[in-house]
């Protein structure tokens, strides 16, 4: 990434809220630091100049800063003083110019300001989506298009704008491509009408410093390139998904979600943005910002640490359809937009069930001006089942635990999809990260069926996609130097000591250096981050975290292609880096319109060490999406899951001391028989003697 630099002065809670402490580091920023830091900016500037505001966000402190200031935190100690400063990106408002500055609030001036390079672009903001709606509907040539289609008086045409991409072909200026369609014809009146039933092959393209469209594509509709223009259109039925339209289901019962008692977490205000979560001995700080959403520092269970920082740190959808414009279709959903200023207001008895507690946000305007963001963020407990149970078969005694859980979510909505993230916890030392995908398929209009997608839909096409996400997981298992192993079971050879040819042993592999590395389900390969520094008591083996994540195909673009270059995640399982500060986005800082190069997989090709060191360990998972007539017009959750297993963390099931399960407090409605069947067992007398009896 070119910079070019711009001259400066020379610088040298129960489930309610249990307390409100002063300000931490990791604290997101408040709405007067996001004024505070957007007016240090400005003041670079001539006051007529108006910059746009891509992001104003915390700047997090330096590792080096951040791991004494913890430690003494935790410990009782001093703590030392950090500086809180402001990430700022923005344009020079109707130009290109692009810049990042870092704003030091504490001492109140800007640290440094860059222009960057040519090439680099911003994400998208809401403002700046609506003027590209407005523009493409309003332009005369667009108009004269739609006109050709001959539409029922009074029908609605919708605009959604997408990141353009990348194809190399005079793609360098930033622009959207947007794509139409209409709300049912028949119903104009319902501003919830499902257009995503109702595409056309109308698609405009807007330059967003110049505010116009630059061209009009039409979309090919039948199993080559070719394209027509826009003529007469059929209106089909519509496919509308809200309940109003649905004969509803009458014969299911209640099912109540009821905490008497109220939740058994604990939520601590810290300043007016941070908060602090402690829940069966998990202990975590949970922020939020404009591009990761929600981000968890700090997770220890029973004041161990576990993880320093955990977050989603890029997602990419790439669409199957090889022609123009489809080609292009790849959704940067994180750094394209962002998680954070896409987030949800979840609705109280919708979203999330039981005692639940909500986080709001700040974050900011393409003006600069703070930004409330209600409720993004639930808390709440379910129960997970039976988490462990054992029946001693001679006695018919039984011991039994139910797993309660605890869930942070939060619901991001990208035009056509939903995803419903969700970091989840339960009492075995275990946390889990969850995606379950939903929302409505991106449509197309077809005439034919093409073997790149499926009609869900007479005469709408669904192109099938990849959805591939990729968690940044920067570990502190008992401290900051860890390793990353991958653990093989392997069977043995045939051989006098194995003469039946049945035994298998398990093999662990060091991973030395930085480097992408895959899944081998054959031979059961697991991935594990383990601290040689510290053993188990029992066996004496490293202390260490389970990598449990889920095999995926992997990115089906040509490794030549833009879509593999871009996203630099997702060619491999596994990625582990050295740690570096500021290192946190899989596919680059800027993926719109990106080329790649500044991505994990440019980190990971520096070859650094790796073992028993400060790493950064970045999990890929998600789905193949090969789409369904089931998935229109509204998909059912897909769920994908990666979960962190303590191997050899304790010394004994750390759920042993969660309080049996019982009738009197489940009040169950239905009580099975006992278990209980015959059995043997041998007595040893006074002498030495061995006898046997049976037992009914």
């Amino acid at each position: 990434m070119s910079t070019e630099q711009v001259s400066l002065p020379l610088r040298s809670s129960s489930v309610g809220v249990a307390r409100r402490l002063s300000s931490h580091p990791l604290s997101p920023l408040t709405a007067a630091e996001i004024t505070r830091a957007v007016q240090l900016v400005q003041q670079l500037y001539p006051a007529s100049t108006s910059l746009q505001y891509k992001a104003v966000t915390l700047e997090e402190p330096r590792k080096a800063e951040l791991v004494p200031y913890l430690h003494a935190e935790h410990n009782g100690g001093r703590k030392p003083n950090i500086d809180r400063r402001a990430f700022v990106a923005y344009y020079i408002r109707n130009t290109d110019k692009f810049h990042e500055a870092c704003v030091n609030l504490s001492r109140q001036r800007v640290e440094n300001n860059f222009r960057l390079g040519p090439g680099v672009h911003g994400p998208g903001d809401a403002e700046e989506i609506l003027l590209v709606e407005k523009v493409a509907l309003e332009d005369e040539g667009v108009k004269a298009e739609i006109a050709k289609l001959k539409l029922p008086k009074g029908t609605a045409v919708i605009s959604d704008p997408w990141i353009y991409g990348s194809d190399g072909v005079n793609d360098e200026q930033r622009m959207y491509q947007c794509f139409l369609y209409m709300r049912d014809p028949n119903n104009p009146s319902n501003l919830d009408s499902n257009h995503y039933a109702f595409p056309l092959t109308i698609s405009p393209v807007v330059d967003v410093v110049q505010a116009k469209v630059i061209r009009i594509d039409y979309l090919p509709t039948g199993s080559d390139h070719d394209v027509k223009e826009p003529e007469p259109f059929e209106i089909p039925s519509a496919n509308e998904y809200s309940p109003e339209h649905q004969q509803l289901r009458t014969d299911l019962k209640p099912l109540n979600v009821v905490q008497p008692e109220g939740a058994s977490f604990r939520v601590t205000e810290v300043g007016e943005t941070g908060r602090v979560l402690e829940w069966q001995k998990w202990f975590f700080r949970v922020g939020f910002n404009q591009r990761e959403g929600m981000v968890l520092y700090d997770v220890r269970y029973d004041n161990r640490n576990i993880f320093y920082r955990m977050s989603l740190s890029d997602m990419v959808i790439p669409y199957a359809d090889p022609r123009h414009p489809f080609h292009k279709k790849a959704a940067f959903d994180l750094g394209d937009a962002g998680a954070g200023v896409m987030a949800n207001n979840l609705k109280l008895g919708c979203d999330c069930l039981g005692s639940i507690h909500y986080l709001s946000a700040v974050l900011s305007t393409d003006k600069g001006e703070p930004w409330p963001m209600e409720n993004v963020v639930c808390i709440h407990e379910q129960d997970a089942g039976i988490g462990w149970k054992h029946t001693n078969y001679r006695t018919g005694a039984a011991a039994v635990v139910r797993s309660r859980e605890l869930v942070v979510q939060s619901i991001i909505t990208v035009a056509n999809y939903e995803y419903i993230m969700a970091f989840i916890f339960n009492q075995a030392g275990e946390v889990k990260y969850e995606v379950r995908a939903t929302g409505v398929v991106s449509t197309q209009p077809t005439d034919v069926e093409v073997p790149w997608g499926t009609i869900v839909h007479p005469g709408v096409l669904a192109a099938h996609h990849q959805h591939i996400f990729s968690l940044r997981v920067d570990p502190a298992i008992d401290g900051h130097n860890n390793r990353l192993i991958y653990e093989e079971a392997l069977p043995m050879p045939r051989s006098e000591f194995n003469p039946h040819g049945v035994g298998y042993t398990v093999e662990q592999t060091l991973i030395g250096r930085s480097g992408g590395f895959d899944l081998n389900i054959d031979r059961n390969r697991t991935f594990k981050i383990q601290n040689t520094s510290s053993r188990n008591p029992i066996n004496g083996k490293p202390v260490g975290y389970r990598i449990k994540t889920p095999p995926f195909q992997k990115m089906l673009a040509d490794p030549d292609s833009f879509h593999h270059k871009r996203a630099e995640f997702a060619d491999h399982n596994i990625y582990v880096t050295k740690y570096r500060d500021g290192e946190l986005y899989a596919g680059g800082k800027y993926t719109n319109q990106s080329r790649g190069g500044d991505g994990v997989r440019a980190w990971a090709k520096r070859n650094e060490n790796v073992a028993d060191t400060d790493l950064v360990v970045f999990v890929q998972f998600g789905m193949q999406h090969v789409t369904r007539a089931e998935d229109f017009p509204v998909m059912p959750c897909e769920i994908m899951e990666v979960t962190f297993k303590p191997v050899n963390f304790f010394d004994k099931n750390p759920a042993l001391d969660v309080p049996p399960s019982k009738q009197e407090v489940n009040r169950s409605t239905l009580l099975s028989e006992q278990h209980h069947q015959p059995s043997l067992e041998a007595k040893v007398g006074e002498k030495g003697e061995v006898c046997c009896s049976s037992k009914l």
